[in-house]
């Protein structure tokens, strides 16, 4: 049995032990940069346990961007994120990165610019079209995430997870239900992977071995048409030959067309309703309860799906979905993965790991209501123990950039 608390590498680095805080939306950002709300956010899971926690979402790019105070890689944001890493270190974990581009799931009202993706569109989540992206929009994209990862070693990150999921920029390429093009990035899956395998060569072209390299990978995107397991270890079998990733997390669903499917458990269609905007707002009213389709939770609900990748590949694998207590991390580890992920569940509980490594008996709390969901809009909290938004009334006009 491999001890979950023990020291692991992970690439080139070292983790105090094989639990990742999972990458989950903060909405703590401002201006696109660092806030100290933003750190004190990751501080507590540094605190409570994980061996590396993951700081998301971090545009390449200012069309990248799922909302318009989103993370960016500028010079301007330089300093607040060597603060952050400098103060995840202090505490003893390490700290990864995510870095991606929103592509057909960008909001184009909050960047003031289009979004795109592989294929013109209406409407994306923000009710407007997605531009079909250019060949040189795809070239300037993948050379964006190189220039993020140069930064990340910069800024002391110790990772980049590198976003190849959920229909954004390189996982809606991926996509045969949203990628239509007839040129060398559309039709076959091997054109369709380009864009990912590409971006993955541009980073570890960036920065060699100097921090590790995750992929995110979708597994399936949820829906008909979309991204079948086979095409998902193939795609893993390609970045594995490239030599362009250390490790590789599998996880499922797609923001843009099933956004429910990765995350299982409730559906709080009012909570959504009540955190969008219009026309979104509106939109949700009546098609909620048809888009936010519900799946019932279980512990390791991805498992099933991932061991089949873990099957046909050797690279390290990360472990997400359902990851909750020592049972449910030993299932995995034990089921031949080299790390779990932890998102909702710390959401709850940020010394979730210590505790559970203290007494392998401890249970998580969280009961998969979802309801930390729609708060990613004002700054993601667990509203079981709190009763309102960090981002409180005033905020924005209040908040410190760093």
């Amino acid at each position: 049995m491999t001890d979950p608390f023990a020291p692991a590498k992970l690439g080139p680095i070292t983790l105090r032990n094989r639990v990742i805080k999972a990458a989950t939306n903060e909405g703590l950002a401002y201006k696109s940069r660092m806030t100290q709300e933003l750190i004190d956010f990751h501080i507590a899971y540094a605190e409570g346990g994980v061996g590396m926690t993951t700081l998301a979402y971090c545009a390449v790019a200012p069309d990248g961007r799922t909302d318009g105070d989103q993370l960016q890689w500028t010079s301007e944001a330089m300093p607040g994120l060597r603060a952050f890493t400098d103060a995840i270190h202090a505490h003893g974990a390490a700290a990864s990165a995510q870095i991606g581009h929103g592509g057909p799931v960008a909001d184009p009202r909050g960047n003031k610019m289009p979004a795109i993706g592989p294929s013109r569109a209406f409407p994306n989540l923000a009710g407007r079209v997605t531009r079909k992206a250019k060949p040189a929009d795809i070239e300037r994209v993948i050379q964006a995430h190189g220039n993020a990862a140069k930064r990340a070693v910069e800024a002391g990150f110790d990772a980049v997870e590198v976003h190849f999921g959920h229909s954004y920029f390189a996982s809606a390429f991926l996509s045969p239900k949203v990628n239509h093009r007839k040129d060398e990035y559309g039709g076959s899956l091997e054109n369709r992977a380009k864009v990912a395998r590409r971006i993955g060569q541009a980073v570890r072209d960036a920065i060699g071995d100097r921090i590790a390299i995750i992929a995110k990978l979708n597994m399936t995107d949820g829906v008909r048409g979309g991204i079948t397991i086979e095409e998902s270890i193939q795609t893993a079998k390609w970045l594995e030959s490239d030599g362009s990733v250390d490790a590789m997390e599998m996880t499922a669903g797609s923001s843009l067309l099933n956004p429910m499917y990765l995350f299982r458990g409730d559906v709080p269609v009012g909570e959504f309703v009540d955190a969008m905007e219009q026309p979104m707002k509106s939109v949700m009213k009546v098609a909620g309860k048809s888009f936010l389709k519900t799946y019932p939770y279980e512990d390791n609900y991805l498992l099933d799906k991932a061991l089949k990748v873990r099957a046909e590949i050797k690279s390290p694998l990360i472990a997400l979905g359902g990851i909750v207590d020592r049972p449910s991390i030993d299932r995995a580890l034990d089921a031949g993965f080299d790390f779990v992920a932890m998102g909702r569940s710390l959401l709850r509980e940020p010394d979730l790991v210590n505790r559970i490594a203290a007494d392998a008996t401890t249970p998580s709390l969280c009961i998969h209501c979802n309801r930390c969901m729609p708060t990613n809009f004002s700054g993601t909290y667990c509203p079981e123990i709190i009763d309102h938004s960090p981002r409180t009334a005033g905020w924005a006009s209040g908040a410190t950039t760093l």
